[in-house]
């Protein structure tokens, strides 16, 4: 069964124009192409990632805090109570006065202290404005670092001027050295953040659109590189990563209470997010995504619909996420 629904995924009409089959992706003659292979590099990538992001956030973030004024503020544990965590666990982290003097028997102690426990075992749940700063800066490294990188890798290329060139000899289009940097950091990037989701910082309204995005953009970036639209692939990155270090700064600022440089620093993501995500996305990637491969093949493959349904779902996200920012942005002007 496995090796059907193998043959099935690899199928040439899924990935490729017609005539092309994988034997024709064989380096040769001067020409590298991506193998579908070197993906599972990603995965170590990944952990050399969050090696990298434990030292940051140790080494580089907390200096830096501290010398934003952030303060390591300790939060006092409650007493070890096996009954009261099973309770607080798998029943309520807020019980009501009838629970509390319940357990309050249960434990053969006051209703003082039960209530107590249960108010500094929610505070430990809270995460620290201090944490808060060093995910904060790992992400604006990332991002600050992707963005300067992914400028270099791509001021030369005709492609970053003429979107068309992205289609010019496809599918035998080289790879190079710096795109394959390029697409394994990133891949790596969204990986580790997939893995430490159990433990990164949750927010509520937007938790689940941070899930789907990191899926799609893995699912994405994994599927250009099998089909080699990576010059597109890169373009898509870049365009990304352009607008996100500016929130990250923003937030760093936000929690060391520098408010007039978070408010700048949030008004240039907010224009950054626009000019990149609600204008250039859809009325560059987009047109070059779906509408100029027709002038290249009159029968597009499954391809074509599988990566354009994925931009087309992060470009569903990029709206929501515009529509929050309106909102703090009208706030902003109108309330202060």
């Amino acid at each position: 069964i496995l090796k059907t629904l193998n043959s099935w995924f690899w199928w040439e009409n899924i990935w490729m124009p017609i005539n092309c089959t994988w034997a024709d992706f064989v380096d040769r003659d001067g020409l590298v192409f991506p193998k579908p292979h070197q993906l599972y590099a990603t995965i170590p990538y990944a952990f050399v990632l969050l090696i990298i992001r434990f030292f940051s956030e140790r080494y580089v973030a907390i200096p830096l805090a501290k010398a934003l004024g952030i303060k390591n503020v300790r939060r006092v544990k409650p007493q070890p109570n096996p009954v009261l965590e099973s309770y607080f666990r798998e029943c309520s982290r807020h019980p009501s006065q009838s629970e509390i003097k319940g357990l309050a028997k249960k434990c053969n102690c006051t209703v003082h202290l039960v209530e107590k426990w249960f108010r500094r075992r929610r505070n430990l749940e809270i995460p620290t404005v201090l944490r808060k700063f060093q995910e904060a800066f790992w992400r604006f490294s990332f991002y600050l670092t992707s963005s300067i990188v992914g400028f270099i890798f791509l001021y030369d290329k005709p492609w970053f001027y003429d979107i068309w060139q992205t289609w010019v000899g496809y599918p035998f289009q080289t790879l190079l050295p710096s795109q394959y940097w390029y697409y394994m950091a990133e891949i790596g990037f969204y990986w580790s953040l997939i893995f430490t989701l159990g433990i990164d910082i949750k927010r509520k309204a937007d938790f689940m659109a941070h899930v789907v995005h990191h899926l799609a953009a893995i699912g994405l970036m994994s599927g250009s590189w099998c089909g080699n639209y990576v010059r597109l692939g890169t373009l898509v990155i870049f365009v990304h990563d352009t607008a996100d270090f500016w929130l990250e700064a923003a937030k760093m600022f936000n929690y060391a209470r520098w408010e007039k440089t978070c408010n700048m620093l949030f008004i240039i993501f907010s224009i950054a997010f626009f000019i990149t995500r609600i204008i250039l996305f859809p009325f560059w990637i987009l047109r070059a995504t779906l509408y100029q491969p027709t002038y290249y093949s009159t029968t597009p493959v499954i391809a074509y619909f599988l990566f354009n349904g994925m931009l087309l779902t992060l470009q569903g996200l990029h709206l929501y996420w515009g529509y929050l920012i309106f909102k703090i942005l009208k706030r902003f002007v109108f309330l202060k």
